[in-house]
């Protein structure tokens, strides 16, 4: 993984309460990376940035509540809406052989074994059980689109020097 500069972790989608807490989309698997006291980046919808710290986080339903030092009731909160956060990735935790941050797949070709194009991660989509990744392919006007299981038995190779992927997809795909 590239370790140098930022990496969305998830986007402002509302608030939560009167005290200045922010509800959060979080583009992350887990509500470890929004971690008290480590700093962050809000980029808003024109693309300036502001750093925060963080003071906590919790998981809330379908969100992370989070708050932000510095900002302490519902109005400051409300003009956060739509930012994006960002952290440095020297900050991500490693992860295990074999595993990989959504933000590292998304963009990359991929293949069937037989060297056939499928087209690009364009999205993943969190099931549960498995994560689905979303490979789109221009073809003329329209856009062709497959849903490919993150399964062992499916993704056969990553690698993301190359930014592909080669699957053997299952039956009926």
């Amino acid at each position: 993984m590239e370790k140098s500069g930022v990496t969305p972790i998830g986007k402002i989608v509302g608030t939560h309460g009167l005290n200045g807490t922010s509800r959060v989309y979080s583009y992350a698997e887990s509500a470890a990376v929004f971690k008290p006291d480590s700093n962050i980046i809000l980029r808003d919808p024109k693309g300036q940035e502001k750093p925060y710290k963080i003071k906590w986080a919790k998981p809330h339903t379908r969100v992370i509540l989070l708050a932000l030092k510095g900002v302490t009731d519902r109005n400051q909160a409300e003009k956060l809406i739509g930012c994006e956060l960002l952290i440095e990735k020297t900050c991500l935790p490693e992860l295990e052989n074999g595993t990989y941050y959504w933000f590292e797949l998304i963009g990359i070709s991929v293949f069937t074994a037989a060297g056939d194009y499928l087209g690009r991660i364009e999205s993943i989509i969190p099931t549960g059980s498995n994560d689905v990744y979303v490979v789109q392919k221009p073809v003329g006007d329209k856009v062709e689109e497959v849903l490919i299981p993150a399964l062992e038995s499916v993704v056969l190779e990553i690698d993301l020097e190359r930014k592909m992927m080669q699957v053997e997809l299952p039956k009926g795909l």
